[in-house]
């Protein structure tokens, strides 16, 4: 499996590459940053500079060349209202579009847990951060690919457990091991019957093998091409 990775330089991007070569797979490491590149190429990806911002989706599709996946890992991580639109939303929406020219039939993304409407006020910039994550994201249901978006909990340093909670509307956000995350999405990326779906992840007792069964038995079927 070649997974092309946006927001590769990130915690989320490095720990995704780790595990992906690890397991026998590739992947290219898309990132705007260059003091990322040496990161990326220790992590065992294959960096490919793209600016999700000033690159148009013809540009960014000539990274997706041969992949099965492309993962959105990207995030303007509290740089400001402007930022996110243009990385969080905008970005996505990039994504998908290169997705579709390059004819990569499934599109993953780390989201946020939809919190706000379980705890309250949460500030203005926050509130935005959701509203556009929303907006995106709705757009890649609508589209024609397939698409898997993860809504984790508050993401740890903590090493892998190997268990996990996940479910399309999970009662309480908790924490969440970043590595417990993402060997749940490289399981998911290679189940062949994973068809559409959105699921929640904190930190439980049920194995990642069983949660991401559970997620295949209760996805939507694959888009018919």
């Amino acid at each position: 499996m070649h997974v092309a990775i946006a927001g590769a330089g990130g915690r989320v991007g490095l720990e995704l590459a780790r595990q992906l070569t690890a397991a026998g797979h590739t992947a290219t490491g898309i990132h705007r940053n260059p003091d990322h590149t040496d990161a990326i190429a220790a992590a065992g990806a294959t960096p490919a500079h793209g600016d999700l911002i000033a690159d148009d989706a013809q540009t960014l599709a000539a990274h997706l060349d041969r992949a099965d996946a492309v993962v959105f890992a990207a995030g303007a991580h509290g740089t400001g209202t402007e930022q996110t639109s243009l990385i969080d939303g905008d970005g996505l929406l990039k994504t998908i579009d290169a997705a579709r020219i390059a004819d990569v039939t499934r599109i993953a993304v780390l989201s946020a847990f939809p919190e706000s409407v379980r705890s309250g006020e949460l500030g203005p910039t926050y509130e935005h951060y959701l509203r556009v994550k929303k907006a995106a994201e709705h757009a890649l249901t609508e589209s024609d690919r397939d698409w898997l978006i993860l809504r984790p909990g508050h993401m740890t340093d903590d090493p892998a457990h190997g268990t996990i909670a996940a479910g399309a509307a999970l009662p309480d956000e908790a924490d969440v091991s970043r590595a417990d995350v993402i060997a749940f999405l490289v399981s998911a990326l290679q189940h062949p019957k994973l068809g559409r779906a959105i699921v929640e992840l904190t930190d439980g007792d049920t194995s990642i093998t069983a949660a991401v069964e559970a997620t295949v038995a209760r996805s939507a079927p694959r888009t018919q091409r």
